[in-house]
């Protein structure tokens, strides 16, 4: 490599070069991101520049799966939040003893030329258009879940990245540990037969009350910044950092939540990751009577598949994916998998069943990726996906109605009250379709 050759122009040979011998031998070429867990500190070439933008919350996790591989450089950090922002630097350069740079507007984290690549945990209406911003950056993203605020943005995100050729792995991180693979590998090779009913448990609604007046922002806190694209409300410090998932403008509730987790491995198991159901419909949803948040306190949503399946995801389903056979059933936590009648795993046998995509850890995923430009194992379109079943789910909790949904155009037919709900407005000047300055 010519000493004047910027490690991004190698990185992007690199990865023509991996996807050319890959398309030859058949075989995705991947150097694993455990081989430099142990032995000297890799190459310059090697490494692969990371900026955090956001580091609230879920952040530190995202930080330290990152960091633990010695080949990502943490290169800078980014926060609205001063006080976050200068904690999160302290923490970053005590961890990898280099100097990291700090930024509270992220656009002037993605010009910095040093940077390969972004980790977004922000609140989820900032998913989407911090996503395609990074893609027009040229920079590859880890966008945690749920992908988006609203349906069309995921078409929008799918499109950039596609677009600009950009890695875009979702935080769905179940897909990466081995009994949810293993699971969906039982279900998906037959093992209880045809699947009639898939349940997906979330948690009840964890908000920390409790509710204070509106009033005026804290000096560390850009709060402008903070709502962005979100319309303009009086700040509440309810509102904000763990507490916004609980507001419509900001998320969508447990459903966009855990569901965002447990009905990402549903669409896995039932081999849906480019598709989805095709009607939805809630019950029984109440909400909670001091009025502290908008979201629902309780609710239970029955999504149709075309193929006869119905899954209902609610609170009072079991916690995990459950998914129900005509020769019983496998239930999957992170605690880990069970099945009904116990001996139905030895009815596999050892060839010939269905084998997933395989990855050990969700974040060495993403940068043996960013190195070999494969599809990470929850990409931007699966991503997008699963988060339009609970964004479904929420609008028919929202209208109260059922609704007929087409997987293959993604509209809602016979409602266009309810399709309008598609998408988002953005408060000015904020556009998915520019990179704002």
């Amino acid at each position: 490599m010519s000493h004047t050759q910027s490690r991004r122009q190698f990185l992007s040979a690199a990865g023509k070069t991996a996807a050319l011998t890959g398309v030859i031998t058949g075989l995705p070429l991947i150097v694993s991101s455990r081989a430099f867990a142990k032995g000297d500190r890799p190459a310059p070439s090697d490494r692969i520049g990371i900026g955090f933008i956001g580091v609230g919350n879920r952040a530190a996790g995202n930080i330290k799966g990152i960091m633990q591989f010695p080949q990502a450089d943490s290169v800078a950090v980014c926060e609205v939040d001063s006080a976050r922002l200068g904690s999160a630097k302290q923490s970053v350069e005590k961890r990898s003893g280099r100097p990291c740079s700090a930024y509270a507007d992220y656009r002037r984290l993605l010009e910095n030329k040093d940077i390969d690549a972004v980790v977004i945990t922000t609140p989820d209406h900032w998913h989407a258009l911090q996503t395609i911003h990074a893609c027009q950056a040229g920079k590859d993203v880890y966008c945690e879940k749920p992908l988006t605020l609203a349906i069309h943005e995921g078409k929008a995100m799918v499109a950039a990245a596609r677009t600009h050729q950009r890695i875009v792995q979702t935080g769905s991180q179940q897909r990466s540990e081995g009994d949810f693979r293993r699971a969906c590998e039982l279900v998906r090779s037959g093992t209880i037969g045809k699947v009639h009913t898939v349940r997906a448990g979330i948690s009840k609604v964890n908000f920390k009350g409790p509710a204070v007046i509106d009033s005026a922002p804290p000096k560390e806190l850009d709060y402008d910044f903070w709502l962005g694209p979100a319309p303009l409300r009086p700040y509440n410090e309810k509102h904000v950092h763990y507490n916004f998932r609980f507001f419509w403008d900001y998320a969508g509730g447990q459903m966009t939540n855990w569901g965002a987790h447990h009905l990402d491995i549903a669409q896995w198991g039932l081999g849906m990751d480019e598709s989805g159901p095709i009607s939805v419909e809630a019950r029984g949803t109440r909400y909670n009577d001091e009025k502290l948040f908008e979201v629902p306190e309780w609710c239970e949503v029955t999504f149709q598949y075309a193929n006869g399946t119905t899954m209902i995801c609610g609170q009072g389903q079991p916690g995990g994916t459950t998914f129900e056979g005509e020769k019983g059933k496998i239930h999957i936590t992170r605690k880990g998998m069970t099945c009904t009648p116990t001996d139905l795993t030895k009815e596999e046998p050892d060839t010939g069943g269905i084998r997933l995509y395989e990855s050990s850890d969700h974040h060495g995923n993403f940068l043996d990726c960013i190195k070999s430009r494969k599809l990470p194992i929850c990409d931007v379109a699966i991503g997008h996906r699963s988060a339009t079943v609970c964004h479904l789910g929420n609008l028919a909790v929202r209208t109260g109605r059922k609704l007929t949904w087409d997987p293959v155009k993604e509209i809602i037919v016979g409602d266009p009250d309810a399709a309008a709900m598609l998408d988002r407005p953005y408060r000015e000047p904020w556009s998915l379709q520019t990179f704002n300055t």
